[in-house]
């Protein structure tokens, strides 16, 4: 049993039980659609739903998580004596992490000995999820709080990031897309690449006509960062269509055929809210971030 607590949110996209197999605590993120409020539980039967809305055309809302729900998450952790390392998305893309903050300085005038550290994750969904896998295993190396802590903080910058959206209008009506205004994204056959810089911004950094020609091109703008790939991690993504999912995943393996793993995720519910279905992702660990 590890003697400090790794904790993260819904939007690290890991399966629910994973997360309980592996004791991390989650704090939730909510989304609406029709009035109605659901929680991002991690669990399939949320995604299938939020997708099933997107797919009948409706516009999810997502909503922060507000600084008393922090408060009482990182007390309750808190509580058992053991110090805390908490990881969400990155703070430019949601507020949210303002409000993780304000909580952590309430709790710190209440339990100055407490040890909590919010991590600036500089990462989002797959990349989160990277970022927390291997916290979790160093942990498990035995590694002390302060080294996990060390190594999340040098290497979260060098988990690269990127995406392919099938439709622009999902990033668009939200806003989190820094350079939306540079592509044209109203054309139904143009696919923008995505990558997360080291600002932890979205941007779009090429647009190509077409899903098929997208795809590899998604796929060859990785040779700058990964090399021959051998010995590493990698994790893909999709959202909403597994099929589709596995045949990305297969790509990426007869491309990096020496690499140490390559694991498929689907996209969860609060981030697919604005990327929406179609959407396809690859992140690694490089020595920096490219576009």
């Amino acid at each position: 049993m590890r003697d400090f607590i790794i904790a993260t949110a819904s939007t690290c996209d890991i399966d629910r039980d994973w997360l309980d197999d592996h004791e991390i605590p989650v704090i939730s993120y909510t989304f609406t659609v029709d009035g109605k409020i659901y929680i991002d539980d991690c669990r399939d039967a949320t995604r299938r739903a939020i997708y099933q809305a997107m797919r009948e055309g409706k516009q999810p809302n997502t909503s922060q998580i507000t600084t008393y729900s922090y408060y009482e998450f990182f007390k309750k952790l808190l509580s058992e004596g053991k110090p805390v390392v908490f990881v969400d998305m990155d703070k430019s893309i949601s507020a949210s992490y303002n409000n993780s903050i304000h909580a952590k300085e309430m709790i710190e005038e209440e339990m100055p000995e407490a040890k909590l550290v919010i991590l600036d994750t500089r990462s989002i969904t797959m990349g989160l999820a990277f970022l927390l896998k291997h916290m979790i295993a160093y942990a498990d190396q035995g590694k002390s709080f302060d080294e996990v802590v060390a190594w999340a903080n040098t290497n979260a910058v060098k988990i690269s990031h990127r995406f392919m959206i099938d439709d622009l209008q999902w990033l668009r009506r939200g806003g989190r897309l820094s350079n939306a205004s540079a592509i044209v994204g109203s054309l139904l056959s143009i696919k923008p690449l995505i990558y997360l810089n080291d600002d932890g911004l979205l941007v779009a950094y090429d647009k190509v006509r077409g899903r098929k020609k997208a795809i590899a091109s998604l796929l060859e703008s990785t040779k700058k960062d990964l090399g021959d790939g051998a010995g590493k991690d990698i994790i893909v993504g999709h959202s909403d269509d597994p099929e589709e999912g596995e045949k990305w995943k297969q790509l990426v393996e007869e491309q990096y055929p020496n690499a140490n793993s390559v694991t498929l995720m689907e996209l969860g519910p609060t981030i697919a809210c604005h990327v929406g279905p179609g959407f396809l992702s690859i992140v690694y660990l490089c020595d920096h971030r490219n576009g």
